[in-house]
């Protein structure tokens, strides 16, 4: 499921924001759509042009969201919870689990889904959530100037070891067993894993740096190395 609100404040019309020659939304349907993984690629807006748009790339839209769901201040939960019902009454049966993936994180490098998808089913989780490896280091305070650090032995970044690492919640993708969503109205919830993803994926389309910064690399697909 690909949520995508109309009304976007930071970047108006965000998710039709042209990056790497193409709408925004383009990129995440395209992934999904990619994967060998069987999908059913579904977006939730409010918006009848991102509608068009996402239809156009072959997503499912068989619906528009409601407009309580599409505020400002309405979490991605009950989206995604309205998204399953729907789903369950046209089906008959509800799904298994939800693979939630952001548009405005369009970078996910070849075979990524997948690779999730695999993950999830043999570590028998209950969520999965993508996260990109960080440095725990080179952190100061600002008021005293205080390192978390020790300045005279000073880290190098190369040398440190898996378990040193932090992992930073990039946003990309989630996939949660459905009975979370039911049960504890969260993405996260019961047994919980961490997908690593490449650096490069970790790029979240907040400010017009950050959509700069992903035209170039998507417009520069050699400059995107697993």
């Amino acid at each position: 499921m690909i949520p995508a609100r109309g009304g976007s404040k930071g970047i108006p019309r965000k998710n039709l924001r042209e990056v790497g020659g193409r709408p925004l939304i383009s990129w995440t349907i395209e992934q999904a759509l990619s994967a060998h993984a069987d999908l059913h690629v579904l977006v939730s807006t409010d918006d009848e042009e991102i509608a068009e748009v996402a239809r156009a790339a072959g997503a499912d839209v068989p619906w528009l969201r409601p407009a309580e769901l599409a505020v400002d201040t309405a979490a991605t939960e009950p989206t995604v919870e309205h998204a399953i019902d729907r789903v369950t009454e046209a089906t008959g049966a509800e799904p298994e689990a939800v693979l939630l993936l952001q548009a405005t994180s369009p970078i996910r490098l070849p075979g990524t889904l997948d690779r999730a998808v695999q993950q999830y089913t043999d570590s028998g989780v209950d969520s999965l959530i993508g996260v990109i490896p960080k440095s725990p280091f080179f952190w100061w305070a600002s008021d005293p100037p205080t390192a978390d650090y020790d300045v005279d032995h000073r880290p190098r970044r190369q040398e440190l070891r898996p378990e040193q690492l932090r992992y930073y919640e990039n946003g990309s993708l989630y996939l949660t067993r459905t009975s979370v969503y039911r049960e504890q109205h969260n993405r996260i919830g019961g047994r919980i894993g961490l997908f690593v993803m490449h650096e490069v994926e970790g790029i979240d389309i907040d400010t017009l740096a950050d959509l700069h910064l992903a035209d170039a690399y998507l417009s520069h697909p050699e400059w995107i190395t697993a």
